[in-house]
Parts: C-alpha cells; structure tokens; sequence
C-alpha cells in the first residue's frame, strides 16, 4: 500500500514537473531575448510566440509542449510494467490525474510564478498518449473551425468539447471521460480573455501579428 501511494504521488508530481518546463518563455528569451509575457496576450504558449515572434519559435514551442503531455502520460502509462507496482494502483486514474497535472503545470509553472499557457499543445499531446482517436477528432474539429474563423481560440475551445463527445463515444474508461470534461472546461477557462475579446471583436485572427503588451 505504501509502495503504491509513493508511485502515484512521485509519477503525479514529475507529470506537473514537465508541464511546468517553461517553452516559450525560454525560447523567448534564447531566440529573441524578448519576454514573451509581456507581448501580445502574454500566454507562453505557442499561438502566442506564433504572433510575436513568428513561425519557427511558435512551431518549436507547439512540438515541445506536445511532447511534455506524450511524456507525462507515457509515464504514468510505463508504472503498469514495473515490477514492483502493486495492484492497488489505478492505472487508468494516474493516467488521468497525470494529464491534469500535465495541464495545470503547462498554464500554471512553478517556474513563472504559476502563470504559463493556455495548455492547448500540451492537451492534445495527452491525448495522442491516452488515445490518438480522440486526438484525431479534436484535431479535425480544430482545423475545420480555424479553417472558417482563422480565429486560434475558438478552434480550440471547439477541440476541447469535440474531445468530451468522443470520450463518451467511444467508451473509453471513466477516469478518461472525468479528464476531457475536467480538462476541457479548464481549458475554457484559460480562454476567457480570448472570449472577452471575440466578444468585443478584438480578438486576432492566425498570421496576424501583435505586439502590444498584454491587459
């Protein structure tokens, strides 16, 4: 039982510890010497450094970020393999909490003083680990809407709730399902200054560049 609490509590705080690793705050920083918190939305994720510093940081940025959510639920996914793993551990709960944690530390790094990104990159490379059919759906749902809005947040708004429908779909396990509502609405959430703009009529669309600080 301990054995078990100490694995899930040590694979929960390294998947946080990768979703904190500060991409595009770094990159930034090494590329352009420039804060990236300070310009355009002030998110550090990677349709921000698309924005302001253009396509090859953002495309770096995206590929990072995706990798740190495949590392956080290969991860939790490999404990079911080690020989000392008891059976008290859920799998498929670590699997789910790690993709949370993953998450939350993307948009929240330790690093950055718990700001970071709209957790976007980072989702969807969590569920290219969890299940790469759901990722395809919320990739197609995102590439229709920006396709007619060329608007980055409500396409991902729109890949959030397409990851919950198919979830339910296709049956996948609980804790799966409790991972794409919870972290779809949070990642809603992160998008509330994006709704504010497109409310107002603000909000940039894909390729257009912005440069004033972030309100």
């Amino acid at each position: 039982m301990v054995n078990g609490v100490i694995i899930f509590l040590g694979v929960l705080l390294v998947a946080y510890g990768l979703g904190s690793f500060p991409t595009g705050y770094l990159i930034g920083i090494w590329l352009k010497g420039i804060d990236i918190r300070l310009v355009g939305s002030g998110s550090t994720g990677a349709t921000n450094v698309l924005r302001t510093l253009g396509r090859g940081p953002g495309l770096l940025v995206f590929i990072i970020d995706l990798g740190k959510g495949i590392a956080a639920i290969a991860l939790a996914r490999s404990v079911d393999h080690l020989p000392f793993t008891p059976p008290s551990v859920d799998i498929p709960s670590l699997i789910a909490i790690s993709g949370l944690l993953a998450l939350v530390g993307h948009s929240k790094s330790v690093w950055l003083g718990f700001t970071g990104g709209k957790s976007v990159a980072t989702s969807l490379g969590i569920l290219l680990a969890m299940n790469w059919v759901v990722a395809l759906a919320a990739v197609a749902v995102f590439t229709g809407v920006v396709g007619v809005t060329r608007i980055v947040s409500i396409s991902s708004i729109s890949g959030a709730i397409a990851v919950v429908i198919a979830m339910v779909v296709l049956n996948e396990p609980i804790p799966y399902q409790l991972f794409a509502v919870i972290g779809g609405t949070y990642v809603i959430w992160r998008h509330r200054s994006n709704l504010n703009r497109l409310l107002k009529g603000t909000e940039p669309k894909l390729g257009q560049k912005v440069t004033t600080p972030p309100h």
